[in-house]
């Protein structure tokens, strides 16, 4: 089974618009798990538009499955958050202070020591590492000489071009996902994924563990309710 980790960011942005606590973000990932899904993903930025730093010390505290955290790690504060908290997983991701969204994967081979020096860091600390990576078959071999235990395929552009022709989207998706098999790294999926373009991702995919969906998952539940979207997209990602 492929496992579905949902971002939360998306209730944390309706919470803060009022000021409050509702919705209430541990009330939200805990209903998300109870419904189905194998994990919570957030991605707590510097200006805490969102998913604040303090969200994510309770969330360890009210969630059980699997925790993951994006960030970048040129942020000391990001870098001590991860280590105080402790989760299964850290996706690092090279976006900018004032960045709407993440648009762009690492360049593995421009940033090897930088990358290599703050991976060390959280894998010393037991913590499972993953680099958001753009599907670049070429890239692969430099991204696995950092020592990341994974790569996130950053999925915008197979979004976009998988409206037209599916399977001709995902090619170079399949190339790049071959060659980090070789190479022993797992494989994560996402940014933009969809019930319409997930289906195809998971069946053909080589290696695929873990998507992680945000987005499109918090825009359905508000047609079909946090239970029903997650049914649906875990169904979308059954192999046929």
């Amino acid at each position: 089974m492929i496992a579905l980790s949902i971002n939360i960011n998306k209730i944390a942005t309706l919470r803060n618009a009022r000021g409050a606590n509702l919705p209430d973000v541990c009330k939200a990932a805990m209903d998300i798990e109870r419904f189905g899904a194998d994990g919570i993903t957030v991605h707590p930025r510097p200006d805490e538009r969102h998913i604040r730093y303090a969200d994510v010390y309770a969330l360890k505290k009210c969630i059980k499955g699997e925790f993951n955290i994006e960030g970048n790690p040129q942020h000391a504060a990001f870098i001590k958050l991860v280590l105080a908290v402790q989760p299964q997983q850290v996706t690092l991701v090279p976006d900018t202070t004032d960045q709407l969204t993440s648009n762009q994967g690492w360049n593995p081979i421009a940033h090897a020591d930088f990358l290599k020096s703050h991976i060390a860091v959280f894998k010393a600390a037991g913590i499972r590492t993953s680099l958001f990576l753009d599907p670049k078959p070429e890239w692969v071999v430099a991204a696995a000489a950092t020592g990341t235990d994974r790569i996130e395929l950053y999925t915008e552009m197979y979004a976009q071009q998988a409206v037209k022709n599916s399977r001709q989207a995902l090619q170079p998706y399949i190339e790049t996902a071959q060659e980090a098999l070789r190479y022993g790294l797992g494989i994560n999926a996402g940014h933009d994924l969809n019930l319409e373009n997930l289906p195809a991702l998971a069946n053909h995919l080589p290696g695929l563990t873990e998507v992680s969906i945000g987005h499109a998952f918090i825009a359905d539940a508000l047609y079909f309710g946090l239970q029903n979207t997650l049914g649906l997209y875990r169904r979308a990602l059954l192999k046929n």
